[in-house]
């Protein structure tokens, strides 16, 4: 995907496209390396979110301007997007055409959002969830025990089912597996 839609990128008279990571991780050592104008980040990538590298981007090359493309569409990460300083936040399923023409105007200084997600997060709300919630949810992940998460956030067992219990309050589950699997359709965690 990633490559063909650079191809179809370079197909525009104005647009070029000065590199080409796979994974997460090389995202900002490839912008400091290519200066581009715009980075168009996926979400969800091997070994660093593209929320995150938006993030790291905004810190060690502000000049870079950010644009997410996904197809998580989820009202929690176009507000993650925003707060790690993204400049747009599109879903795949547009044509090349708008994808260019949105590179655009994040080039002018516009910020672009899909209009539907942009009703849906506004409607959604905020994330309910604490940052130390969310944490303990995702180091959940793979039926990780109590236990194993105390150890890995150096937290109390005790502490780790407070905020379990409080996550599964927030998000109306019966479970910690039904919670991050909610907190993350919503683009929560």
């Amino acid at each position: 995907m990633r490559g063909a839609l650079a191809l179809l990128l370079n197909l525009e008279a104005d647009l070029e496209v000065v590199a080409q990571v796979s994974a997460g991780d090389a995202i900002v050592d490839a912008v400091l390396t290519h200066r581009p104008d715009v980075a168009l980040l996926d979400i969800e990538l091997p070994g660093m979110s593209g929320l995150d590298a938006a993030a790291e981007l905004r810190e060690q090359a502000p000049d870079c301007r950010v644009l997410i493309l996904t197809t998580f569409g989820r009202p929690g990460y176009l507000r993650r997007a925003m707060e790690a300083g993204a400049a747009g936040f599109l879903v795949k399923d547009g044509p090349v055409e708008e994808l260019a023409a949105a590179i655009r105007r994040v080039l002018t200084g516009e910020t672009v959002v899909d209009p539907a997600l942009a009703a849906a997060a506004l409607s959604a709300g905020p994330n309910p969830l604490t940052a130390r919630e969310c944490d303990v949810l995702k180091a959940s992940v793979d039926g990780a025990t109590v236990a194993d998460i105390a150890a890995k956030l150096h937290l109390s067992e005790s502490t780790v089912r407070n905020y379990l219990s409080s996550a599964i309050g927030k998000t109306g589950t019966r479970n910690r597996m039904e919670a991050m699997r909610e907190a993350r359709q919503q683009g929560w965690l």
